[in-house]
């Protein structure tokens, strides 16, 4: 059983900048896909960014390509989003996921993929 706690989300004005930690406990990191995903009031859980076991590929979603960046590091068992130039439309919970992978470099991007789950942390735009 692997436990994922993010932190990190919080209030800050449009264009700013927050960092995204999710720590992982209870399996071998270095073996699961990483992925990010949030959901904002009203609307469904959306797929932001993923990377692979090996970190060495990742994927965004078209509307955070440019602005925000995933990392990992597998010797901390941790996965990281980097935020920048934030729009009031990032506003959501954000979720930490991992995925356990054969093959140390595919890239998952499917919520229904993935096999656990952080609890969420808010991120709030602000104008």
């Amino acid at each position: 059983q692997v436990q994922l706690v993010e932190s990190g989300g919080g209030l800050v004005q449009a264009g700013g900048s927050l960092r995204l930690s999710c720590p992982a406990s209870g399996g071998t990191f270095s073996r699961y896909a990483m992925g990010w995903f949030r959901q904002a009031p009203g609307k469904e859980r959306e797929f932001v960014v993923t990377i692979s076991a090996s970190g060495g590929r990742t994927f965004y979603a078209d509307s955070v390509k440019g602005r925000f960046t995933i990392s990992r590091d597998n010797a901390k068992n941790t996965v990281y989003l980097q935020m920048n130039s934030l729009k009031i439309e990032d506003t959501a919970v954000y979720y930490c996921a991992a995925a356990s992978v054969l093959n140390t470099v595919v890239v998952v991007t499917s919520a229904r993929s993935m096999d656990y789950w952080g609890k969420g942390t808010l991120v709030t735009v602000s104008s």
